[in-house]
């Protein structure tokens, strides 16, 4: 089960945002710091204001006894800098991880929102098996056939890894409120076979059905606000503490981009807000996806699922309430 807490990530981007403020706050430039201190690269400041690095504990000791931090917050920032570095212990709550899925499983932990929309792929959060593997399949072609030496070999625990992200739905605390915009290509005869397609339509039902979820169908042909396009698949991940910095994942297919600069962050919100108005509401959405399920079973879809089939989640019971409105 993923944990609820922050993963590494996170905590090196709250520790690096507070030192940087410690920092300013104490009057000083990241050169004058690296000379009272007597680190040999300026970089290495660079790096832990930024998140960029694993932090040692002594240099951050070094820098809070430069900036004359009180015992409080002293002991706080300690404590996150031992959960920035813990990578392994935290990796032990999942049954499966891999690189690839490790970044967006880090983001997940600790969210108490996220929505996301994605132009031609149902997110990674709600993919059956069998969809799964079409996606991870047909992009590992793309990068062996660019000649990328670091291409996966082991399709079945990178699938694994997936799956092991979703749990994060449907645990029984602290489950984040999530919200999807899906457009109708993600989920067309150009995404894969008819049976997999249908497995996955049953399973977003299902998801549709939890409390903490949302979800909305985007038809190809509606108009989103004053003809706009979203030039791109993108993530919003807003966290329990509201000193962790929200922060905005864009997914390029081939390149993910994470930022928590607040214009940029606010520019997605609004289309956000955009696409789930032009989008079919809830209730339209889970009435779509099941007469697209039916439509495929009228065609003789066979039951057996290419790839696998995931277990549909359980819904849990009673009312967990939103924890969010929007």
């Amino acid at each position: 089960m993923p944990p609820a807490s922050p993963g590494p990530i996170l905590r090196r981007r709250r520790l690096g945002l507070e030192l940087r403020r410690l920092r300013e706050a104490a009057g000083l430039t990241g050169d004058q710091v690296i000379d009272h201190i007597g680190w040999a690269s300026a970089s290495k400041l660079s790096r832990l204001e930024n998140g960029r690095s694993r932090p040692d504990p002594q240099d951050v000791r070094d820098l809070l006894d430069l900036y004359r931090v009180d015992a409080t917050l002293r002991a706080e920032l300690l404590g996150i800098t031992q959960e920035a570095g813990d990578i392994r212990g935290w990796l032990k709550n999942f049954p499966a991880m891999t690189r690839q899925q490790r970044s967006f499983a880090e983001l997940e932990a600790g969210c108490v929102e996220i929505s996301e929309y994605n132009p031609v792929l149902v997110p990674g959060l709600l993919q059956t098996t069998g969809y799964a593997r079409m996606r991870i399949t047909s992009a590992w072609q793309v990068d062996r056939e660019a000649g990328d030496p670091e291409v996966g070999e082991d399709i079945d625990t990178e699938i694994k890894a997936r799956l092991a992200r979703q749990s994060l739905l449907t645990r029984d605390t602290d489950a984040p409120r999530y919200t999807a915009v899906l457009e109708e290509a993600a989920l067309s005869h150009r995404a894969g076979p008819p049976e997999v397609l249908r497995e996955q339509m049953t399973q977003l039902c299902e998801l549709a059905m939890l409390p903490n979820v949302t979800l909305h169908v985007l038809p190809r042909d509606t108009p989103i606000g004053q003809w706009y396009l979203p030039p791109t698949a993108f993530s919003l991940y807003r966290f329990a503490d509201p000193l962790d910095p929200e922060t905005l994942a864009i997914e390029g297919g081939f390149t993910d981009v994470m930022s928590t600069e607040v214009i940029a962050l606010n520019r997605y919100k609004v289309a956000f807000e955009w696409l789930c108005t032009a989008a079919l509401s809830a209730t339209d959405t889970v009435s779509w996806l099941m007469e697209s399920a039916g439509r495929l079973s009228e065609a003789g879809v066979p039951s057996t699922v290419v790839g696998g089939s995931a277990t549909a989640p359980t819904q849990r019971r009673g009312s967990a309430g939103r924890l969010t409105e929007r």
